[in-house]
């Protein structure tokens, strides 16, 4: 940045010389008495304009260097950020909020900002030399043409407010506008599903005009500081110009020193008049910017845990613990205890709402309990650091989430590559058969989010990472709800065999995947309302008895 601003400095310092030599060549290049070269004024002229243009070319590679430098190491910022922000920020934010922010606003605002710089730089470091060369020339007149600074500055004040104003709504227009489109990306079928194509379109189109309407807004106050700021310094010129003619009578000045004078001033003017359009590209490049910043000041996870965990042998205790996720909600859980000793495997079953979802939040770190305590192998999750917490479990989750790559890279997911217990985890997940079926095998690659894949094909590769992981804890929330009858059976059967020790977690509305797990816990508003073996909870005839018989019944109903 530094050799960039020199370079500047160099270049905005060869351009008093034009007047110079201009003035040079009327003394004496047209005074027959005077014995002078002409030939050396072109000569000097081209040398002139080459070490602008070394000067100028110079500058602005090293600028462009340090604002791509820049961009990068913003951008991985941005990332980090993103990553390790509050759980609340993707309730808040879209995705196509977070990727306009990561990736086009920091090469957006820098590009405008270091376009401004450059002409900053270029135009007002001239604009300084050429002040110093008229003050050298005639400083009572240039002091004078000080005089119309004060009002330049306040036209230009309010318009830059005005612009401040347009540019900001311009911004979060153009974020609605990016919302829109990601929206249909990701929705094409439910939008081809429901015919919604018109629908779409219009929805679209209003939040288009509106980008429009704010835009030309833009254009307008923009386009008005050029015409405002010319006006301003044609005032000055004009005073100057008949000012200097009068002193020149008076004072007998040459014709060159007028030349020289009247030929700085201008091209002075015509610098000043480029800073005065810069407004607007630094306007919007600040605005853009502060919604980077605004993602870089988003608070991250709070983790007051200390503790980390080299083993775990997996046992988890849930004592007393009450979550409310709102101070004047009702609680997802309420008092509640349950135990899973180590190396067990338990179904948390219910209805929609009862509370397995918000247990295994707790369970992970994403929930924190205003009541209670959560112990893994007896330590507080509390004083347990998140990151070592979640090293040693491994979730599928019902939202499926693949990631745009190769079968393999979604199976090895953040850890050390080891295609044998790639191969191990894919069987066990029964999609072996399907991998070498594929001509690229392992490398093949399955899109964006899987796209490529079935619902049970994504479903199983998702599985087959959860056991690479090779975690003591495993949490499956609808693992296999969209496998046929005969991969979830080979699923189970392979989870039976790999879970030796750990301790295994599955969240099921389908009671039959769950009756030969150890221990099933019945929730119901928050409560635990029963637990015990599949044989012991339908001895007991209650509530997951009533559900046995009502899915059962429901079964028969529609075979």
């Amino acid at each position: 940045m530094l050799m960039s601003i020199l370079c500047y400095i160099a270049a905005a310092a060869t351009e008093p010389a034009i007047p110079a030599l201009l003035k040079l060549m009327l003394d004496s290049g047209f005074n027959p008495q005077i014995a002078f070269p002409l030939w050396m004024v072109p000569v000097a002229l081209v040398l002139l304009f080459l070490l602008r243009g070394l000067f100028g070319f110079s500058g602005q590679y090293l600028l462009q260097w340090s604002v791509s430098k820049a961009a990068l190491l913003w951008r991985k910022d941005l990332v980090s950020a993103l990553i390790r922000a509050d759980a609340s920020l993707y309730q808040r934010m879209s995705p196509g909020t977070a990727v306009s922010k990561v990736i086009s606003d920091p090469n957006s605002a820098l590009s405008l900002l270091s376009g401004a710089m450059v002409t900053a730089l270029r135009d007002g470091l001239t604009a300084i030399f050429m002040l110093g060369y008229l003050l050298y020339l005639n400083w009572q007149l240039t002091l004078l043409s000080m005089t119309t600074v004060p009002l330049l500055g306040y036209v230009t004040r309010r318009i830059h407010r005005r612009l401040k104003r347009v540019g900001t709504q311009t911004y979060e227009t153009q974020l609605r506008l990016v919302n829109v489109v990601d929206d249909i990306a990701r929705a094409w079928r439910v939008v081809r599903t429901f015919d919604a194509a018109a629908f779409e379109q219009q929805r679209f189109a209003r939040e288009a005009e509106r980008l429009r309407s704010v835009t030309m807004k833009t254009v307008a106050a923009s386009a008005l500081m050029s015409p405002a700021s010319q006006l301003v310094s044609s005032l000055g010129l004009a005073g100057i110009l008949t000012l200097a003619i009068v002193q020149a009578r008076q004072d007998a000045s040459t014709v060159a020193d007028f030349v020289a004078y009247i030929t700085a001033l201008l091209l002075m003017v015509s610098r000043m008049r480029h800073l005065t359009e810069l407004t607007q590209p630094v306007v919007n490049g600040l605005i853009t910017a502060q919604g980077c910043f605004s993602l870089m000041d988003e608070p991250p996870e709070v983790d007051t845990g200390t503790v980390e965990l080299s083993t775990c042998r997996g046992e988890v205790r849930f004592e007393g613990v009450t979550v409310r996720y709102a101070a004047d909600a009702p609680p997802a859980l309420h008092q509640l205890d349950l135990s899973i000793p180590a190396g067990h495997s338990a179904a948390l079953v219910g209805s929609s709402g009862s509370g397995k979802t918000t247990l295994t939040n707790v369970l992970l770190g994403f929930a924190t309990p205003q009541e209670g305590r959560v112990l893994i192998d007896g330590i507080d999750i509390r004083d347990i650091r998140k990151s070592s917490l979640r090293q040693h479990c491994a979730v599928v989750s019902q939202d499926i989430v693949l990631f745009d790559g190769t079968l393999a890279d979604n199976v090895i997911y953040a850890a050390p590559p080891d295609l044998v217990r790639v191969e191990q985890c894919l069987r066990a997940a029964n999609l072996w058969d399907y991998v070498q079926s594929q001509p690229a095998g392992l490398d093949t690659l399955i899109g964006t989010n899987g796209s490529k894949l079935s619902g049970g094909q994504r479903q199983r590769l998702a599985i087959a990472r959860a056991l690479y992981k090779n975690a003591s804890i495993w949490i499956l929330d609808e693992a296999t709800s969209a496998l046929d009858v005969a991969s979830e059976r080979v699923v189970q059967e392979s989870l039976a065999t790999m879970q030796q020790g750990r301790t295994l977690i599955v969240v099921a509305h389908r009671l039959s995947t769950v009756r030969d797990l150890d221990t099933i816990f019945v929730l119901g508003d928050g409560h635990l309302l029963e637990q015990g073996s599949h044989a012991e909870l339908v001895q007991a005839q209650g509530t997951y008895a009533a559900m046995v018989r009502a899915q059962r019944d429901g079964a028969a109903t529609l075979a």
